[in-house]
């Protein structure tokens, strides 16, 4: 996969505390940490890492869990938390020298994402969201076309181990079914990167990671956004937001103005017209006009490697 999606990136693998990190890395200059979402790999930012390692080191990894990343204790209550993957991200940044970065994330690695902006904003100088409002904001919001849309929220977050049993059943089926409701029915994935979709969902142990990933924003995930909503402790970098362009009914329920709620100072941001949910696959050219600039306004070079 790496020869055909990542050309010129090289392959890593690395212990955490809580288990072993798989990524691909490439590029030079100031550090940006990308990190994929639900039910994708690394690859998911193959569209979008040549133009970012023209200018910058891009870190790719495979979330705890996710294609070949591994939790070292997968059955552990907090094992698939955003608090316990941000911190995944922490570490293996640090490990390859970096302590200083920007992070981009779409879909669950914009939680991550974000959950590591709160947690140590000492390493984080900008984050990038993509099509995500926080995890308790999004609880707030359910109505019946979000369940409608977003079953897999409810249906993956079902106790232990009924969802494991019926994802066994045809797991291609159900993967295939899920990338093509998100991506509008287009034919947006290369065929290296839906083989590695399909490689990671036909393994046990990835499903019930992504389980135990939701079963956490039912639980854990939002009551730490909870605290921190409770003692307004917000995100104190500079925030892009980005995200799939569709009606709100009030200004309230619109990204900006969620996330203005959560950041102290700058937050911007902009609708993609005309893509799906997968902004890094589907709009790539338009998540990179909004991208690129943002990313080079706030990670200088004084951001090298320590």
């Amino acid at each position: 996969m790496e020869d055909v999606l990542f050309p010129n990136f090289r392959k890593v693998t690395l212990a955490t505390s809580g288990g072993e990190i798989a990524l691909v890395t490439g590029g030079g200059g100031p550090p940006v940490l990308l990190l994929h979402g639900y039910p994708q790999t690394r690859a998911a930012w193959h569209k979008i890492s040549p133009a970012l390692a023209e200018r910058f080191t891009v870190v790719i990894p495979d979330l705890r869990g996710y294609g070949e990343s591994a939790a070292s204790a997968p059955n552990q209550s907090d094992a698939f938390t955003k608090r316990a993957l941000a911190r995944d991200q922490k570490e293996i940044m640090a490990q390859l020298g970096y302590h200083k970065f920007a992070v981009v994330g779409h879909d669950r690695g914009a939680r991550v994402g974000y959950r590591l902006a709160l947690d140590s904003p000492e390493c984080v100088v900008s984050l990038t969201s993509l099509n995500v409002i926080p995890t308790i904001d999004v609880w707030d919001q359910v109505n019946t076309a979000f369940a409608s849309r977003a079953y897999h929220w409810f249906f993956l977050a079902q106790p232990f181990d009924l969802p494991e049993k019926l994802l066994a059943s045809d797991p291609d089926y159900f993967l295939d079914r899920t990338l093509v409701a998100m991506s509008n029915g287009r034919d947006i994935y290369h065929p290296e990167a839906l083989a590695a979709y399909r490689t990671a969902f036909r393994s046990s142990s990835v499903r019930h990671a992504m389980c135990e990933d939701y079963r956490a924003a039912l639980g854990p995930d939002t009551a730490a956004d909870a605290a921190d909503r409770a003692t307004d402790r917000r995100i104190t970098c500079p925030v892009l937001v980005l995200w799939q362009d569709r009606p709100y009914p009030d200004a309230s329920r619109h990204p900006i103005s969620i996330w203005r709620k959560w950041v102290c100072g700058d937050v911007r941001g902009a609708p993609i017209e005309g893509a799906s949910h997968m902004l890094p696959e589907d709009a790539p050219d338009a998540v990179l006009e909004q991208l690129l600039p943002f990313l080079e306004a706030h990670n200088g070079e004084e951001l090298h490697q320590a």
